[in-house]
């Protein structure tokens, strides 16, 4: 995919509270119809960098550009062209969903007509709940009637800070589908918050890692997962005889580690099935192989050592 101009452009941006600095020198690009995960452990910098971005927070230095414009000088045109949800949305419990919509949408000063609150809710699929009274809903169904606030004014850009937070695999599902149809269908770019590293890679094409406030990657998405290798862990019948037979293989530098039935290997990926066929051809039976690539093994590693916020 060829760039579009940029929609979000951070650059040196830093945020201190007191002596702790919750967001450091950070850079990041983020491009028209771009799908962008911004991804780090709790702590990471994450919220911080979202309070910034929706001028609930002033940075202690650096720039935030976006569709072009400084967000300092163009803050109100700018701001009426996100739609966001970064604290979990808040309803009129004893309310229907249309109603919120249009009391909600009033504040905002987005078009409350029937006609396109109802084209709101069916985009994320409320439309036949519109009249049902908000405290009846589940957790999922308030996050999409969130989303449906945010989207009420039509903005081009939509920031999602961790969507899927507390949801069952069934909302996590529903959200993961609203957010593709949003980008693909609707072309809106989508900035969106995770811890989780497995749901960012379902979706989006282009993510930033990053921690303790400072970017520690950025990318596409297919291009960070293709980078270095994978860490390849082979359960074998005969752990002693296979390691053996390794150590006198082409592989044997491959080899980080072992403990009791398993082998672990770290190595490009198109390697383990000629390994897996070396081992069989030499009589012992391979009962496992698991694979986990460096940047979800390096993801993993980062966020044991995290606090949060």
């Amino acid at each position: 995919m060829t760039h579009a101009q940029p929609v979000i452009e951070i650059r040196g941006l830093t945020k201190d509270f007191g002596n702790f600095r919750a967001v450091d020198n950070l850079d990041l690009t983020v491009y028209r119809g771009d799908i962008f995960g911004f991804l780090g452990p709790n702590g990471a910098g994450k919220s911080t960098t979202i309070r910034m971005l929706m001028t609930l927070i002033r940075p202690t230095s650096g720039s935030i550009s976006v569709f072009g414009h400084s967000l300092f000088t163009h803050r109100n045109e700018i701001l009426r062209n996100i739609g966001a949800i970064v604290e979990k949305p808040d309803f009129y419990l004893y309310l229907s969903a249309f109603k919120n919509m249009e009391l909600l949408g009033r504040l905002s000063g987005a078009d409350t007509s029937r006609s396109n609150i109802m084209k709101v809710l069916e985009l994320v699929n409320l439309h036949e709940r519109a009249e049902s009274k908000v405290k009846t809903f589940s957790y999922g169904m308030k996050q999409r009637l969130g989303i449906a606030q945010a989207l009420l004014h039509n903005p081009q850009l939509i920031i999602l800070d961790e969507p899927t937070n507390g949801l069952d695999p069934v909302g996590v599902k529903e959200m993961r589908d609203l957010i593709l149809m949003l980008a693909n269908e609707q072309e809106k770019t989508i900035f969106l918050s995770s811890h989780i590293l497995p749901e960012v890679e379902m979706i989006a094409n282009r993510m930033a890692i990053i921690n303790k406030g400072k970017t520690v990657v950025e990318g596409e998405v297919r291009q960070l997962l293709l980078q270095g290798h994978s860490v390849v862990r082979f359960t074998t019948s005969e752990p002693d005889k296979a390691l053996e037979l390794l150590r006198q293989s082409p592989w044997s530098k491959f080899i980080t580690m072992t403990d009791n039935a398993d082998i672990m290997l770290d190595m490009e990926h198109n390697d383990t099935a000629a390994i897996n066929e070396y081992l069989v051809n030499n009589g012992i039976a391979v009962l496992g192989i698991e694979a986990k690539r460096s940047l979800e093994e390096y993801f993993l590693s980062i966020t044991k050592h995290s606090g949060h916020g």
